[in-house]
């Protein structure tokens, strides 16, 4: 996760050690050069060519080619790559690093957090990458969208032991919860036959007292108890148990946007921003990194002025932050001395909240400089919980956090019924609680009023689109009469058109069948595949029509 490399280092130069094998066969190309100018001998001859095979076959002279297809898929502009890598941030250097990796010929990838500091479209692109890889990948990973799409085992490591799974994130947890009941169920019944086994020993040892034969039989019992293969008690682990403490919001409008715009110097984030939020939205606010995100969130708290328009918020309104990098003015302090100068509680309901969030025993003594990243922002949320809030604005919230404290964190908000923004490159998070989409993109902030998965489908259509359209627009012609060879394009297009409508009837049905199906687990799965499906053939149906209303349109 944190490469280093020798100081002075450019972003290039580090990007091209993953030639240094091509550069030394091109350092040994180049003295045989030299030499075969005075001596033309066959052996010499003979070792050129091999090393100009190698040279070839290894991509020598598409090394220019692919670092730019990489760069570019990475986000890694030509800018950036003139720096020198240590003036670098974290998240860029595990990009430069992410980059380095891919641009080696290599038959297994080991990746650590690959998609930690990656935007969305690094992160798909990324995956697309790594399903056309044709070597072995094994990566640790905290990203469950990443997991699903790309990996076909998993490996948990817990309690000293590695279970093995034989599919991707979804198949691993439902399957995990399978095997903890199997387990659960097997430990119950050993334990309810010991306890029968052991009643009856201690019944024979007492009637035994006189009688060999009853004692003997205990003894046996006794042996057949010791040789029962005991199945060890599954854990389970410690679940949130907490609310927060909300606000009731009396009105129609949380906040509204009025031609918003923010530059910095001579580059301009956003302008022309108009936006309305109303009571328990959950917005998820998306865009590449550095767009401005986290700007535009900072003017929302009135943290930082924009250049033009206003942030108005109704007059019921009480707002809590969770910022990308959690502070704490005093880290040298422990838990309970936190909570009770910072939150103004006492003690005993500082202990209670902090118990609540899985702080409990000796716990409460640690400083919070002991704590992991996780930890710090399950202390932070503890503190937010009983600030009666009704807008939560979170930035990143499962950045750098382990699965069981992103599900914690989700638990935390799954009850929460007041209006939510926030700005996440987790899909899994973003699928989980998004209702409105907010995307940052050329410098405006466009508006989908719908969740994660149908976000996709549109972006997905409008991109298949723009392919199928045309590169230029034609230059202007006089009008002329449509010929009578139009008449098969015009029949194609009317059936497409029945086609379209039936196959979104269909579409729509789904939706129906799915809030029908929310707890039965398999068939909402069937039915979420073959609706994903259903998106897929529709989007194909929409391109069609459109290459053949092009077709119709530029007929001379």
């Amino acid at each position: 996760q944190i490469p280093r490399f020798p100081a002075g280092y450019t972003v290039e130069q580090v990007l091209r050690t993953a030639f240094h094998e091509l550069d030394d066969i091109f350092a040994k190309m180049q003295q045989l050069e030299q030499q075969m100018a005075t001596d033309d001998s066959p052996s010499v001859l003979k070792q050129y060519d091999s090393l100009l095979a190698r040279y070839t076959s290894g991509g020598g002279y598409e090394m220019d080619m692919n670092v730019d297809k990489i760069c570019n898929g990475l986000s890694i502009p030509k800018e950036m790559r003139g720096r020198q890598f240590d003036a670098l941030s974290g998240g860029e250097k595990t990009r430069v690093n992410l980059a380095r990796l891919l641009l080696e010929k290599t038959d297994i990838l080991l990746l650590d957090e690959p998609t930690n500091h990656l935007d969305l479209h690094a992160t798909e692109w990324l995956e697309e990458y790594i399903l056309q890889f044709k070597g072995t990948v094994l990566t640790i990973s905290h990203d469950r969208y990443f997991l699903d799409r790309v990996v076909d085992r998993i490996i948990e490591l817990s309690g000293g032991k590695a279970e093995f799974y034989s599919g991707n994130y979804s198949f691993y947890v439902e399957e995990r919860q399978r095997r903890f009941d199997l387990q659960l169920k097997q430990y119950e019944q050993e334990q309810e036959k010991i306890a029968q086994l052991s009643y009856t020993m201690e019944r024979m040892k007492g009637w035994g007292i006189n009688n060999r034969t009853l004692y003997r039989r205990a003894m046996s019992i006794q042996h057949r108890i010791d040789r029962i293969e005991k199945t060890e008690r599954p854990k389970t682990e410690k679940t949130l148990r907490a609310r927060f403490g909300e606000k009731e919001f009396h009105g129609d409008e949380v906040l509204s946007v009025r031609d918003l715009s923010k530059s910095f110097g001579d580059r301009l984030l956003f302008s022309d921003v108009e936006l309305r939020v109303g009571g328990g939205e959950r917005i998820a606010f998306l865009g590449d990194n550095g767009a401005g995100k986290s700007t535009f969130l900072k003017i929302l708290l009135q943290e930082q002025t924009p250049d033009t328009g206003r942030v108005k918020y109704g007059p019921a309104v009480k707002k809590a932050y969770l910022p990308q990098i959690i502070h704490f003015d005093h880290p040298e302090r422990t838990l309970l001395d936190t909570m009770l100068y910072e939150a103004n509680c006492d003690t005993q309901t500082a202990r209670n909240r902090l118990g609540s969030f899985l702080f409990s025993g000796d716990d409460v003594f640690k400083t919070v400089s002991m704590l992991s990243g996780g930890e710090q922002m399950r202390l932070r949320l503890c503190m937010l919980m009983d600030a009666k809030i009704n807008l939560l604005i979170l930035d990143e919230p499962t950045n750098h956090l382990d699965i069981p404290a992103r599900e914690w964190i989700e638990e935390a908000l799954a009850d929460y019924e007041g209006t939510l923004i926030f700005v996440s490159h987790d899909r899994y998070f973003v699928d989980s609680f998004a209702t409105r989409i907010w995307e940052l993109e050329d410098k405006k902030i466009r508006d989908f009023p719908c969740g994660y998965q149908k976000y996709r489908s549109i972006k997905e259509h409008e991109a298949a689109s723009r392919q199928s359209a045309p590169a230029a627009p034609a230059p202007k012609k006089e009008k002329k009469e449509k010929p009578k060879n139009t008449y098969g394009l015009d029949k194609q297009l009317a059936r497409l058109e029945r086609d379209i409508e039936k196959a979104e009837q269909e579409n729509a049905a789904y939706d129906e069948k799915i809030s029908a199906a929310a707890t039965d687990f398999q068939e909402l799965a069937r039915l979420m595949e073959e609706k994903a499906a259903s998106d897929e053939a529709l989007a194909a149906l929409y391109a069609q029509w459109e290459e053949l209303a092009a077709q119709l349109e530029g007929q001379p």
